[in-house]
């Protein structure tokens, strides 16, 4: 049996004291380089981070190299911050102290969705950016489809929902815009078409696919062939313990369509986390009843691996959780919240971590 992880004194245990209060579970700490394993050369080290310039007190800092999205022109942290929390749990001045912290440690890019809140989370992203004048700092990718007074991709129903987030971000552009979720009603031709005078337009960037099945993508690429803007960005849901969903036929799929996979949910709702072991550890709520139905012989046996890896490295289990999925070639940046500011520096550390072919066997092992 895999020892059981223990927390260590330092960065680690910091970030370790984050897992247990992110609202999605998504966090990481910073590895132990001594412990890795993996070997890196001075170039391929350098290539891996990069100076940014901070706020006038603290000056430059150094922070993990960005990552293209697709072919957007974006690049941004191999982190995205989610912003699914504000306007629900977070209200505007907690969301305002976790987006200070994000920006101020590099992050770059946050993903909202007009229906977070009925659009309540759009409306804080854009009073923070007025207030704190990042707009030029920061990159948003929002979805469309699903507000209640704009809900599918009918083409007025995309007009209105694009114009409907422009005001609440306070913004003359979306930079991403992901259809959210499929709409069987509506040819994808037609909101292609929608989405493409928009771009036209100037108020829309690029467009990305949230939720779509393998047969959907591929009926887009073909369209896109014919003169249609070209899904770049493919958001889903991915991690540990819910692999099959995505690998197969949608991970072929957006491989070969070269889309830029940014998985939500990378920490199964918080149970990757390792703060439930047992059923007397779940909150009675709605992400506990979420977290639960990972308890189990599988459940045990991924966070036995995750145990024996983080506690070599001197890390969190969370971390090598987030680290196995920064590892696959088809991910861009994971979608991750934070409901404190101090949670952002562990979310953000998570792509210090280069995970070794054994490690990662060891966890795919344990997953299957």
């Amino acid at each position: 049996m895999a020892r059981r992880h223990s927390y260590r004194p330092g960065s680690a245990s910091v970030a370790g004291a984050a897992v247990a209060e992110m609202e999605f579970g998504e966090v990481a700490g910073e590895a132990d380089a001594g412990a890795s394993g993996a070997v890196m050369s001075g170039d391929a080290a350098r290539s891996r981070v990069e100076t940014i310039a901070s706020n006038p007190l603290s000056g430059p800092i150094t922070v993990p190299a960005r990552v293209a999205i697709g072919d957007t022109g974006l690049t941004a942290h191999p982190v995205v911050l989610g912003a699914s929390t504000f306007g629900w749990t977070l209200g505007a001045e907690q969301a305002f102290a976790v987006l200070d912290r994000f920006v101020a440690v590099g992050g770059s890019l946050i993903d909202t969705a007009d229906s977070y809140a009925a659009g309540r989370s759009e409306s804080i992203l854009g009073m923070w950016m007025d207030s704190r004048g990042t707009r030029d700092r920061v990159r948003i990718m929002t979805k469309v489809g699903r507000h209640p007074e704009a809900a599918g991709l009918a083409p007025e129903q995309i007009n209105a929902a694009v114009e409907a987030s422009l005001m609440r971000l306070g913004v003359e552009r979306l930079d991403l815009v992901h259809f959210h979720g499929e709409d069987p009603d509506v040819p994808l031709e037609e909101s292609l078409g929608a989405i493409d005078a928009l771009i036209t337009a100037g108020k829309v960037g690029a467009i990305g696919a949230s939720d779509f099945g393998p047969e959907r993508l591929i009926e887009a690429r073909v369209l896109a062939a014919n003169g249609l803007p070209r899904f770049q960005a493919f958001t889903t849901r991915y991690n540990l313990m819910e692999r099959r969903p995505f690998e197969g036929a949608p991970e072929l799929v957006a491989h070969a369509q070269g889309l830029a996979v940014l998985p939500y949910f990378a920490l199964a709702n918080g149970f990757l986390g390792g703060q439930v072991r047992r059923r007397a550890d779940v909150r009675h709520d709605a992400r506990g009843a979420r977290q639960a139905r990972h308890l189990g012989r599988r459940g045990h046996r991924v966070l036995a691996a995750l145990d024996a890896v983080a506690f070599a490295r001197g890390v969190q289990p969370a971390t090598i959780a987030l680290a196995w999925l920064l590892a696959k070639p088809t991910v861009a940046a994971p979608v991750a919240s934070a409901t404190r500011p101090e949670q952002v520096d562990a979310l953000l550390a998570a792509a210090a971590v280069e995970l070794t072919r054994s490690e990662l066997v060891e966890l795919d092992r344990a997953s299957a």
